[in-house]
């Protein structure tokens, strides 16, 4: 803004002299009320690009804030409880508020010393996709991935019990799902998961994080996330080791409905 203010003051003192002081030229009082106005403008509205298309301000995509974070959103794929894509899910690309993003960047730079890092399964969620979750829910018929994610619970108890719900912290953009990664010596091998005791999104009890059946290293494992969210700013839900919502969210009643494209999405009924 200061460059911008810069060239301002460089014009009007070209005109001044052109034209003396006389505050009856339309255009120097055109340059000097402009001037006066920005003097008082926020800096991100005059320097705050909006993003293309959807995607409200306030928002940044994890990967080009901190390129050390391992994506692997799944429900932009078929490894999922659904065992397919997910609406809402165009492209494989991970949104968060920037609140949420800056926290999570110094849990990557304190686990980077010791060869370690972190993998996000899910972030921002648009609506859509919750919508989506209900309607599956809802759907007697469709179990196909029954064995891998819930092989203990009847799917139609999965909204009362509370594994699917209507609304979800992800849709506003704080709330995240992750684990820890281990990084191999050579190069060109791939970050290995830490052992946590179950998958990702798996329903039961085996995922609470003080279940009790654990092995010491699962137990370690989940003690380590759990300790390292929570001291940068996260509150973690104990129903499942993975998931974790910003303390203090910028958008704590705002429920957003954004592709993972970054194009908002058109109402639809549930």
């Amino acid at each position: 803004m200061g460059t911008y203010l810069g060239r301002f003051a460089i014009g009007t003192s070209e005109i001044n002299a052109q034209q003396g002081n006389s505050w009856s030229n339309p255009l120097r009082r055109f340059l000097m009320c402009l001037g006066f106005i920005l003097c008082f403008l926020p800096i991100d509205v005059i320097s705050q690009k909006e993003h293309s298309q959807g995607v409200p301000r306030g928002f940044v995509e994890l990967s080009s804030f901190d390129p050390n974070i391992i994506i692997d959103l799944r429900y932009c794929g078929s490894e999922n409880f659904l065992g397919k894509q997910v609406d809402g899910y165009t492209h494989p690309k991970c949104w968060m508020t920037v609140e949420a993003a800056t926290a999570l960047s110094k849990v990557q730079t304190e686990l980077r010393p010791f060869g370690m890092g972190l993998k996000v399964f899910d972030a921002y969620r648009p609506q859509s996709a919750v919508n989506h979750f209900v309607r599956w829910a809802k759907d007697p018929k469709d179990q196909v991935k029954k064995s891998s994610f819930y092989p203990h619970i009847s799917k139609d108890k999965l909204i009362s019990e509370g594994y699917i719900s209507a609304k979800s912290g992800h849709s506003r953009g704080s709330t995240i799902d992750l684990t820890l990664v281990r990084f191999q010596t050579a190069s060109d091998s791939p970050p290995q998961e830490l052992d946590m005791g179950s998958p990702f999104d798996f329903f039961g009890k085996k995922s609470w994080t003080t279940y009790p059946n654990l092995t010491s290293t699962q137990r370690t494992n989940r003690l380590l996330l759990k300790t390292l969210m929570e001291q940068n700013g996260f509150i973690h839900y104990s129903k499942e080791w993975w998931h974790f919502r910003l303390r203090n969210e910028p958008f704590p009643d705002t429920y957003y409905n954004f592709s993972t494209g970054g194009k908002m999405i058109p109402h639809r009924e549930n």
